[in-house]
């Protein structure tokens, strides 16, 4: 029994020996001479000169060189001028000398090295390839050239079968469309794409790209753009939780988060998407959208379903800024509401159409169209075109009131001073004294009147013609008649600070409703 485990033992270990045998040979390179000299040199350590340029072949490579030292013994090799590997029928590695270990099927090349894998060329002075794993580096410079891409880094790996490569270190490529700079890029050979890793630049003639994650597709101009993401075209920065691009059709899109800051206008217009059209000139951003305008002191906050705003691409300007439904905005002076708003840059014109309604102090302005000017920050004038009307409370049940064809409203310091009625004028207004116990109520007619107002209240009716009408008892006039065509006390729809634009009004605005009193009613925090 103990004779047979013996042989047993010593089977096992002979096939052991046998197999590593077989695998070791497997290993060792086989060397082709085109030409040239074979020399074998016993007193030098067992190494072979191998002279005219011959060429080896491992396990699928062709290794080809001026002139190489072979040893036997660690089954390596030492290749000098003109070196090259062949490792597939696209992959070429050129270089002035190569180490190469048959055991490991490690390359070295240093010297003017090139990596050539169809389109795809690496340089560098020196560069280590794994054939096991086909992944080829460099650690002190290179350039990679591919079609038109050029691309610079101290350090990176080429995964050769993924035809993937990620660069590190002082990342810069070119084309001519754009220059990237980065610390981390990963860029895939075939598709062209460049996926960025960490913080990245990206600018080109026109805009400037920052973000720290992303991917820039070469072939078809489009790119991605997350994490801290900005473009910045002109006066204009745009800035989102991700930000697209596509440079071809100059059409951008943002999403979540979305803010973008015009310094020459000083507007800010913010929400949750955006998309953007260079070429065309414009910029829509929707979900919970808002603009901000003019200085810390009078800032004016805006709210609507849809922002538009409109740039002039050769001067490369904001224009015009558009509102549309259910549009509300807030000013410590003025609060206005209405379907639709229009905004000049360059004449400081707000345009408020369907239903506008503003709010200047105590006084309700309506019409069929109100148009606000303004100017360095300030409200200079009002226009109300067509069934233009003006409401204040008198008391709980009472209300003052001026109705007319058109009105035109003067501003001092931003507020209201004066009002000129033209056309229809009419009157429903109560009258009363220092203690303000009622005189009477003035129901009068006329052509045209002016309101002078003092600290958001009228103060006095001056007619420019002979009015029809009087002033009344109270009791005298009947309640039916209390109230002018067309009123529409609008109060619950009054922004009643600046986050308050963002709150959906109890009841349609264009219904009588009761006053609400609640200033802290729910809406959106503006930051």
């Amino acid at each position: 029994m103990p004779k047979y485990r013996f042989f047993i033992s010593t089977l096992v270990t002979l096939l052991v020996l046998l197999s590593v045998r077989q695998a070791t040979q497997a290993q060792r390179m086989r060397i082709q001479m085109n030409a040239g000299e074979l020399r074998h040199t016993k007193n030098l350590g067992d190494m072979t000169r191998c002279l005219n340029n011959p060429v080896f072949e491992h396990e699928g490579a062709y290794l080809y060189c001026d002139s190489a030292w072979m040893y036997e013994a660690t089954n390596t090799m030492d290749c000098y001028g003109h070196v090259r590997i062949k490792s597939s029928d696209t992959l070429n590695l050129y270089g002035k000398f190569l180490h190469y270990d048959g055991n490991t099927k490690i390359a070295i090349v240093r010297d003017d090295v090139r990596l050539v894998d169809k389109q795809t060329t690496l340089t560098t002075d020196y560069m280590v390839f794994d054939r096991n794993t086909g992944i080829a580096n460099y650690t002190s410079g290179g350039k990679m050239v591919n079609g038109d891409n050029i691309l610079t880094s101290k350090r990176c790996y080429y995964y050769t079968n993924q035809k993937l490569m990620y660069f590190r270190d002082d990342v810069v490529m070119t084309n001519p469309e754009y220059k990237i700079k980065c610390d981390t890029l990963k860029y895939n050979t075939v598709s062209r794409i460049s996926y960025f890793l960490g913080p990245t630049i990206m600018t080109s003639k026109d805009t400037y790209l920052y973000c720290e994650d992303g991917e820039y597709n070469r072939v078809t101009s489009k790119s991605r753009f997350s994490l801290h993401a900005l473009l910045v075209d002109g006066p204009r920065r745009l800035t989102g939780d991700s930000l697209y691009y596509n440079e071809k059709t100059r059409y951008g899109k943002a999403v979540n988060h979305v803010v973008m800051t015009d310094t020459l206008q000083h507007a800010v217009i913010k929400g949750n998407y955006a998309e953007y059209w260079r070429t065309m000139g414009y910029t829509l951003i929707t979900k919970e959208a808002l603009a901000i305008m003019g200085d810390k002191k009078d800032t004016l906050y805006l709210h609507a379903d849809t922002l538009k705003a409109t740039f002039d691409t050769a001067r490369n300007e904001t224009k015009e800024l558009f509102a549309y439904h259910n549009t509300r905005f807030f000013r410590k002076d003025i609060q206005g509401a209405c379907d639709s708003l229009h905004y000049g840059f360059a004449d400081s014109l707000i345009s408020m159409y369907r239903m506008p309604v503003l709010w200047a102090g105590e006084n309700q302005l309506t019409a069929d169209t109100i148009k606000i000017l303004t100017g360095k920050n300030s409200i200079r004038q009002i226009f109300m075109y067509s069934t233009a009307f003006i409401v204040s409370k008198d008391t709980i049940a009472t209300y003052n009131q001026i109705r007319g064809k058109n009105m035109v409203g003067h501003f001092t310091d931003n507020e209201l001073s004066s009002i000129d009625v033209n056309g229809n004028a009419e009157t429903v207004y109560y009258v009363r004294e220092d203690n303000k116990s009622l005189m009477g109520v003035n129901k009068a007619e006329g052509s045209r009147m002016r309101l002078y107002v003092k600290q958001s209240k009228i103060e006095q009716i001056v007619y420019f013609d002979k009015p029809v009408g009087n002033m009344f008892p109270q009791k005298d006039v009947p309640a039916d008649q209390r109230l002018l065509k067309g009123f529409n006390w609008r109060y619950t729809s009054r922004p009643l600070h600046k986050n308050d634009i963002f709150r959906i009004p109890a009841v349609p605005a264009e219904a009588p409703a009761k006053e609400n009193k609640d200033k802290d009613a729910p809406g959106k925090a503006i930051e």
